[in-house]
């Protein structure tokens, strides 16, 4: 990857932050504004090798939704006195059952789905009779819920000792789970459905033949491949962690999925996130962090949005980061610093024309090999940790996840076990 120019540091300083925030937090602020000690004595990235501590919650509990965290709005609200509104398990008619199966003597799979993405009878029917034909015993099915996006139903199932765990959902709900399974060793197959995919389009998976999908549950290959963890600070000074598949990020792109209707998404599907990015665009103002890949000096920049990407592939073909890979155990990163009208036409020529288009013919590549631009910053490693004041909109796989001060991002290095069709090609992942 080429070495781009250094970042801009043309902001104005942070805002202050209220007298009575966390200590944490006015460290963040003080780190935004150029302070090394300051980034130092509040780092997230310390122990952070899978052990739990002490300030930060269990990652089962920092997966429950909270006030603080923008759930998506596409499953109709369940919860009522007598269901309220957590793992939810149902038969093979749909018909809600209860959490605990009774043991198997066979191999047995799990399928959580999202009612809302996909043919939910026709879905149960043809697991159950592939699993049949496989030699499984019945499948456990679990249904997403307001209240929970694929994590506790998939956790619920672990509980089962399932063999493997199908999803079926958009990309919400292809995060909550694999989240779950990350680094427990069970594969997860994913059923395409909704309007996101974009891990199975990352992993080149056929997105219109479900049977051959659920077919790799039982005899495909199993390929490992990296997840991602993101740590992240409130403006309240809490601590939470969270899983990610594809992508994290913070500032602008985040912002844009805030502004995207839910309506207009399940009509139009990601074209929807255009009008989100129009409406974002008015209002953005480019913000102060300072940034640190591991192993690497610190950086203070100007910014829009700085992306954490495990994956490289957009919606429609884009490749925002066309040199990523999802089994590397690495962490790209493209830090977004247009100035003016000029600047963000860099950024659009960068990731929509260069890495799109220019790189897949060897002219164009001596081309960009010539080429500098500061617009966009690529960068590469195990880890990075920003700061930055006040608090910035965040997102996980496409969906938006409150604000925060600071972020850390990591690689799980064949942390998640994926089922792949018999055959199927992994030389380009």
């Amino acid at each position: 990857m080429v070495a781009p120019d250094e970042p801009r540091d043309d902001a104005d300083s942070p805002e202050n932050v209220p007298s009575d925030a966390p200590a944490e937090v006015k460290a963040d602020a003080a780190a935004a504004d150029g302070s090394s000690e300051h980034f130092e004595s509040a780092r997230l990235a310390d122990d952070t090798h899978d052990r739990p501590r002490k300030d930060v919650p269990d990652p089962k509990d920092a997966a429950e939704p909270d006030d603080a965290i923008h759930q998506p709005e596409d499953v109709d609200p369940d919860s009522s006195e007598e269901m309220p509104g957590k793992a939810q398990r149902v038969d093979a008619e749909g018909d809600e059952a209860p959490m605990d199966a009774e043991p198997a003597q066979k191999k047995r799979a799990a399928l959580v789905y999202n009612p809302t993405k996909v043919e939910q009878d026709a879905l149960r029917a043809r697991v159950a009779e592939l699993s049949a034909e496989a030699g499984w015993a019945e499948p456990l099915f679990y249904e997403t819920t307001v209240d929970d996006l694929g994590d506790d139903a998939t956790r619920a199932a672990l509980d089962e000792e399932v063999d493997a765990v199908l999803v079926a959902g958009g990309d919400g709900t292809v995060r909550a789970v694999a989240e779950a399974l990350t680094s427990t060793g069970v594969p997860l197959t994913i059923v395409p459905s909704g309007t996101g995919n974009l891990l199975a389009r990352n992993l080149s998976l056929p997105l219109n033949d479900a049977d051959a999908m659920i077919r790799a549950t039982f005899d495909g290959d199993i390929h490992p491949i990296d997840t991602g963890i993101a740590r992240i600070r409130r403006a309240d000074g809490e601590v939470e962690e969270h899983g990610f598949s594809v992508m994290a990020g913070i500032g602008l792109d985040a912002a844009m999925i805030q502004n995207t209707s839910d309506d207009l998404k399940k009509q139009v599907g990601w074209v929807a996130y255009v009008d989100g990015a129009a409406r974002s665009l008015v209002s953005a103002k480019p913000f102060r962090v300072m940034y640190q890949l591991n192993g690497h000096r610190l950086h203070s920049a100007k910014v829009h949005s700085v992306l954490f990407a495990n994956c490289g592939a957009l919606q429609g073909g884009v490749a925002l980061i066309p040199d990523a890979s999802i089994a590397d155990g690495r962490l790209d990163v493209a830090v977004l610093q247009p100035s003016g009208v000029l600047g963000w036409l860099g950024v659009w020529r960068s990731i929509v024309w260069d890495n799109s288009v220019l790189r897949r013919f060897r002219a164009g590549r001596r081309v960009l090999e010539r080429r500098k631009d500061s617009s966009v910053r690529y960068l590469r490693g195990t880890g990075i940790e920003l700061a930055t004041a006040p608090a910035q909109p965040i997102e996980l796989d496409g969906d938006e996840f409150g604000e925060a001060t600071r972020i850390y991002t990591r690689i799980v290095a064949g942390g998640l076990a994926i089922a792949l069709p018999k055959g199927h090609d992994t030389s380009s992942l």
